[in-house]
């Protein structure tokens, strides 16, 4: 009997290892839809604001979508990755297959998802034996953004940047004040950028005057007299054709930051034009050093 169980539980083993196999081929046009989540980026991501006791709980396997610490060992299905996690996932797997009860596993709550602090081996067994439910000891830490199973790095950025969209339009009232709708970022934080951009325009405004302005006033001043004159030099030099993956919001904080650096070098009368045209030729450079470098490898290879 002990002889069938461990003969069992190798080739349940070599079964998910295969998958595993599978999984990365499936994938290898891109590879971080393969890969299990790693709870630290996703708390440096999400950046929730304090821990909670949750206890123990019946948690829902398929709601388990990272590790905190084996995040290189699993796929993300929880398949394992490397022959050398065999000794380990068999032992946990005759347990299973003998009914031993293991201790609770343990789990990091955030955002509705969970990610393992204790138990690896026991998540990837459960999920290839079809286990629906395992018992886990729960620290819960406290987000407003909810996310889904099957999230991807690449989908909870997108997640995290649509939840700061919702916040900023909310808050500000930018759509209806202005009719943009298309205020777009690739990465998250910039709409607080966006935000304290309109605060030190207010800040010079007032600077000039005796009472106070509204918000309102100084958002829609920046968006008509900062904003959309930078939008009209992004179209003017084209710039957006040469950042297919970036939107024209992108390329505002981009120019802004730039424009700054430059005014502090050649004085405050530096013209957005001239620094428009100061970057897309710096852009042309680097690029023709890129091409240069790459053929220059080339050969020498």
């Amino acid at each position: 009997m002990n002889d069938f169980i461990r003969s069992q539980a190798g080739e349940d083993f070599s079964k998910a290892r295969n998958k595993a196999l599978f999984n990365e081929i499936q994938h290898f046009l891109n590879p971080d839809r393969s890969k299990l989540l790693s709870f630290h980026d996703v708390k440096k991501i999400l950046k929730p604001k304090n821990e909670i006791y949750a206890g123990m709980q019946t948690v829902p396997i398929e709601k388990i979508a990272g590790s905190e610490g084996r995040y290189k060992d699993f796929d993300n299905h929880f398949l394992p990755k490397a022959s050398n996690l065999r000794q380990r996932w068999e032992r946990v797997d005759e347990a299973h297959l003998t009914d031993v009860v293991l201790p609770p596993i343990q789990l990091y709550e955030i955002s509705g998802l969970y990610f393992v602090r204790d138990g690896n081996h026991r998540v990837s067994v459960a999920k290839a034996q079809g286990v629906t439910y395992i018992d886990a000891e729960v620290i819960s830490l406290q987000s407003e953004i909810m996310l889904k199973p099957g999230v991807t790095p690449e989908s909870l950025l997108s997640e995290v940047i649509k939840y700061e969209k919702r916040i900023f339009y909310a808050e500000t009232s930018f759509g209806d004040l202005t009719d943009d709708w298309n205020l777009d970022f690739t990465s998250p934080g910039q709409y607080d950028v966006i935000y304290n951009h309109i605060l030190v325009h207010k800040y010079y405004i007032n600077a000039g005057i005796e009472s106070e302005i509204p918000f309102n006033d100084a958002l829609l001043s920046w968006y008509r007299n900062v904003y959309q004159p930078v939008m009209h030099v992004i179209k003017k030099y084209r710039l957006q054709t040469r950042f297919r993956n970036r939107t024209t919001s992108d390329l505002y904080v981009w120019i802004i930051k730039q424009w700054d650096e430059l005014k502090q070098k050649y004085g405050v009368e530096y013209s957005l034009d001239d620094a428009t045209q100061a970057l897309a030729e710096d852009l042309r450079k680097t690029r023709l050093q890129s091409v240069k470098d790459w053929l220059k490898k080339i050969f020498q290879t």
